[in-house]
């Protein structure tokens, strides 16, 4: 696995390969930290895996306090009470550990540290982002021990706004964690499930950043690349949860995936947004599930992409049919088959009573505005719908 050892400084600096976190306190170091905020989630926390991050912080004399008082959609109440935290105790930094979760939460915190506004004075809208005094912001080292988000390279923190039922991308430029730490080992132990819908929701971004019409080749290169490591390692990561680099390979995958989208995401993501701030369903599994419906919904405007992906995955002339798009929706068919993936919305709980209010909120979400194609809240209707009838045919 030596070869896996490097360091990457794209998008931001990229510590990869097995057993790195014990660089932790070396990568505090850098960044001047002694007395980090480790920010991760309630499991984790009471997890074994902890003590991956706490040894090699005490052995090199850092003193480390631990805030897990974050949902699986981190609220604007959990921010304020790790600020309180962080405030009380003094810290200088933040360590986001664990899945797209903590890491949003992680950074989230690490920005309002030092801000007087409140949190949703920095929504990803307009120019929001001039208000935040970067001279309040913490430094962040982010280690995800999923492989999915890619939250550890990007810009934005998606916090849940309970009130309004909805969430919110609260965004910076130097929200980008200053130091990211890969290491798979840390993913070892996730069930087979995690791994099927962080391993998805990676294959989304990848998959909405290729399709977005916006121009940045190199985001569409990185996606394009990164779906054919998906296709590669994630069945062997489901599979074989000890597939050290197949684990290694996914959690790249999914920092790919982050890093693409700055190209834009689209009706994937317009629709897991809403449907995750009123039903509390883990991201990435919405994903997986609406993958299918979408990608039916955008053919008119996809079908050249589609023809492409199909030849550099080497799709086409290996299914029943030699057209592109049909040759990549069938792969995802039955890639979401091998993981175990529900077909469509009603097997994970949703119903369709909110369907024009879910509308309206994605054609409202910013995801939507780099979608091949122009959707309202009529589309949008008729897409959640057949997501939750399932027609799409396996």
């Amino acid at each position: 696995m030596d070869q896996y050892w490097v360091k990457w400084n794209y998008p931001t600096a990229i510590w990869v390969g097995p057993g790195r976190v014990a660089e932790l306190a070396k990568a505090c170091a850098e960044l001047g930290v002694m007395h980090p905020l480790l920010v991760t989630d309630p499991i984790l926390a009471e997890l074994p895996l902890i003590e991956r991050v706490l040894n090699p912080c005490s052995d090199n004399g850092l003193n480390l306090e631990i805030f897990s008082a974050i949902k699986g959609n981190p609220n604007s109440e959990n921010i304020e009470c790790g600020v309180e935290l962080l405030r009380e105790k003094k810290c200088d930094g933040v360590i986001a550990f664990g899945g797209g979760s903590a890491i949003d939460a992680g950074k989230a915190i690490a920005l309002m540290a030092g801000q007087s506004r409140p949190i949703w004075d920095f929504e990803d809208v307009g120019e929001n982002y001039r208000r935040v005094d970067t001279n309040g912001m913490l430094p962040v080292i982010a280690v995800p021990t999923t492989a999915g988000t890619g939250s550890e390279v990007g810009r934005v923190a998606v916090i849940t706004d309970e009130k309004a039922h909805i969430k919110r991308l609260i965004f910076h430029p130097e929200l980008l964690p200053d130091i990211v730490i890969l290491d798979a080992e840390l993913t070892l132990s996730l069930p087979p499930g995690i791994t099927a819908a962080t391993g998805m929701d990676a294959l989304s971004h990848h998959l909405e950043s290729y399709c977005s019409p916006m121009y940045h080749p190199m985001a569409e290169g990185i996606a394009l690349e990164g779906m054919r490591m998906v296709k590669e390692y994630l069945p062997r990561a489901y599979t074989i949860g000890t597939d050290l680099a197949a684990r290694q390979q996914m959690l790249v995958a999914a920092s790919m995936g982050a890093t693409a989208f700055q190209r834009g995401l689209g009706a994937i993501h317009a629709l897991a947004h809403p449907l995750g701030a009123l039903h509390d369903k883990h991201h990435g599994l919405l994903n997986a599930v609406l993958i299918p419906y979408v990608l039916v919904a955008n053919r008119p405007a996809i079908e050249t992409p589609m023809a492409r992906l199909a030849r550099y995955l080497q799709l086409v002339g290996k299914t029943a049919s030699a057209n592109g798009f049909e040759s990549v929706l069938t792969w995802i068919l039955g890639l979401r088959k091998q993981l175990g993936i529900p077909h469509n919305l009603a097997d994970i709980g949703i119903d369709t009573v909110n369907a024009n209010k879910i509308a309206q909120m994605a054609a409202a979400d910013p995801s939507a505005t780099s979608n091949p194609m122009s959707f309202g809240a009529g589309e949008y209707r008729e897409i959640f719908l057949r997501a939750c009838a399932g027609t799409v045919k396996l």
